[in-house]
């Protein structure tokens, strides 16, 4: 496979946006698209934690997740009664991933409540939203420092995520729907900024897979991401900018 469905190398992230204070309401808010997949990051500051934290001076990051229901090419019915299986496979991953690049005996007795919809699905949600509410949070945390009431950014690290796979016997990067459906391996992988991994969760759909193929895609998936910081750090380093472009 030389060349993909959509045009792209194997070696290429789809296009991607990202465009801060997409709503009005939120402390951070960001509009994140990855080719035809779109998720709307929201973080909010609630000025508590958590009972089982209570009185310990630390601060606390947690994520829900959810889609729309015709986020997809067919309709699905709305979660009722609490998120599924899956919905909260997704946002624990959420939680998990920005809690590990954030100080919480810095961010003080307060909660980052981040909020992922996605509204239009292509593939590979998880990672979008992982990769949006980054910023997102940052923003979020940025108005605390703003007004005050902490005196710098308690945020260590950028943390993205990206898919990697073998595609008819290629390694491929960034996967969409149609080749995550028909893919021999799909493997999702979240790092911080500095390469250290939050998570590898990879999947062999047919033919086992080596340890060579292994390596060979982290070493894609840490190139991937590597842009995905570099676009991260533009955006939370920007000054009166909202929409950034990799």
């Amino acid at each position: 496979m030389t060349t993909r469905h959509d045009g792209r190398t194997a070696h290429q992230l789809r296009p991607v946006r990202i465009t801060r204070d997409y709503l009005r309401h939120p402390e951070g808010s960001v509009l994140v698209e990855f080719g035809d997949t779109k998720v709307i990051c929201t973080a909010s500051i609630d000025d508590k934690v958590p009972p089982f934290l209570k009185g310990q001076g630390k601060g606390w990051v947690t994520a829900e997740y959810g889609m729309l229901p015709r986020s997809t090419n067919t309709r699905m019915n709305r979660e009722r009664g609490g998120p599924s299986g899956r919905s909260q496979e997704i946002q624990r991953l959420v939680g998990r991933s920005l809690r590990a690049v954030v100080e919480m005996s810095k961010l003080g007795e307060r909660t980052v409540w981040v909020d992922c919809d996605v509204i239009q699905a292509d593939g590979g949600t998880r990672r979008p939203a992982i990769t949006g509410s980054f910023i997102a949070m940052a923003d979020a945390i940025g108005t605390v420092v703003k007004a005050g009431a902490l005196p710098s950014l308690p945020v260590r690290d950028c943390v993205a995520a990206i898919s990697v796979g073998i595609v008819r016997r290629t390694h491929a990067l960034d996967l969409d729907y149609i080749e995550d459906s028909s893919a021999e391996v799909d493997m999702n992988v979240v790092m911080t900024g500095a390469g250290a991994f939050v998570e590898v969760q990879g999947t062999a759909e047919q033919t086992p897979f080596g340890r060579d193929s292994l390596n060979t895609m982290l070493a894609l998936a840490e190139q991937g991401i590597g842009r995905l910081v570099a676009l991260q750090r533009r955006a939370v380093d920007a000054r009166g900018e909202v929409s950034f472009v990799l």
